[in-house]
C-alpha cells in the first residue's frame, strides 16, 4: 500500500500527477496553514514569450492563521475571464484542444467561493483527463493528529499505508527514522521532467499539466510517467 500525502494545487504541473499515479492512495493535505506565493492558487502554462501565471486572487485576512480551507476567492477580480482567455489565445491551435476544452470551459464558468474546491476540481479534471485511476482522499475527513512528519505517520497509520512516497523537497524536515519504527519504507520521487512537443518553438518545463493534455492528448500519461517514446503526432 502505497501513499502520497501533498498540498492541493490550482491546475498542477506534471510531477504531482506522476507521484499520484505511482501511488495507491493520494492525500490531499487541505487543513494546513495557506501559503502565499506558492503554487496552492496558481500555476504556469505556455505562452509565446515564454511562459505565464495564471492566479486566482484571494482574500486574506490573516497570513498566519489562516487555513487553506478557509482561504476565500477573491471575485472583484475578473480572474475566470482572463485565464479562460488565456488559454484560447495560446492553445487553440494544440492538436487536442478542442477534446479537452470544453470541460475546461464548464470549470470557469462555475461560481467559486473557497480556493480549495476549485483547486480541487482541476485536480480532478486533469486526473480524469489524463487517466490517473488513484484513489483520492482528503486529510480534513482523516481522524488524524499531530504535526509534520507525525501528521503524516498518522495519516499513513490510518490507510495501512507499507510505503510512503514523499517529493524530494521534504527530506529537508522528515525525520526519517520515525518511518523506519513504524515499518512503512520512505520513498522520495526523483523526477526527471519529459520534454514533449508544444505549442510554440523550445521547450518550457514545470508548467501544469494542461499543457501536456493539450500537446498530447491520450499519450499524456505515458509521457508523465516516461514509459515510451515522446511522440504526440
Amino acid at each position: 500500500m502505497r501513499v502520497t500525502i501533498l498540498q492541493p494545487s490550482y491546475l498542477p504541473w506534471l510531477g504531482f500527477f506522476e507521484q499520484m499515479s505511482r501511488s495507491d492512495k493520494f492525500v490531499l493535505l487541505d487543513d494546513v496553514q495557506y501559503t502565499r506565493r506558492d503554487w496552492r492558487n496558481r500555476n504556469r502554462v505556455r505562452v509565446n514569450e515564454g511562459w505565464a501565471w495564471l492566479t486566482v486572487p484571494v482574500l486574506q485576512k490573516n497570513k498566519f492563521s489562516q487555513s487553506l480551507l478557509e482561504t476565500r476567492i477573491d471575485n472583484s477580480v475578473p480572474w475566470r475571464k482572463k485565464h479562460l482567455q488565456t488559454l484560447r489565445q495560446h492553445y487553440s491551435k494544440a492538436p487536442f484542444f478542442e477534446k479537452y476544452f470544453s470541460r475546461c470551459q464548464q470549470i470557469y464558468e462555475k461560481d467559486w467561493e473557497f480556493l480549495f474546491d476549485l483547486c480541487l476540481e482541476t485536480i480532478i479534471f486533469l486526473k480524469e483527463e489524463l487517466g490517473v485511476e488513484t484513489t483520492l482522499l482528503s486529510s480534513s475527513q482523516m481522524k488524524t493528529s499531530g504535526e509534520k512528519t507525525e501528521r503524516l505517520l498518522s495519516i499513513c497509520r490510518e490507510l495501512g499505508a507499507t510505503h510512503y512516497l514523499s517529493g524530494e523537497a521534504a527530506s529537508d524536515y522528515i525525520l526519517e527514522e520515525d518511518f523506519f519504527s513504524q515499518n512503512i519504507e520512505l520513498e522520495y520521487q526523483k523526477y526527471e521532467h519529459p520534454v514533449y512537443p508544444q505549442r510554440y518553438p523550445g521547450f518550457v518545463p514545470q508548467l501544469s499539466a494542461i499543457d501536456l493534455l493539450f500537446n498530447c492528448g491520450e499519450k499524456s500519461l505515458d509521457i508523465l510517467r516516461q514509459v515510451e517514446p515522446i511522440r504526440c503526432s
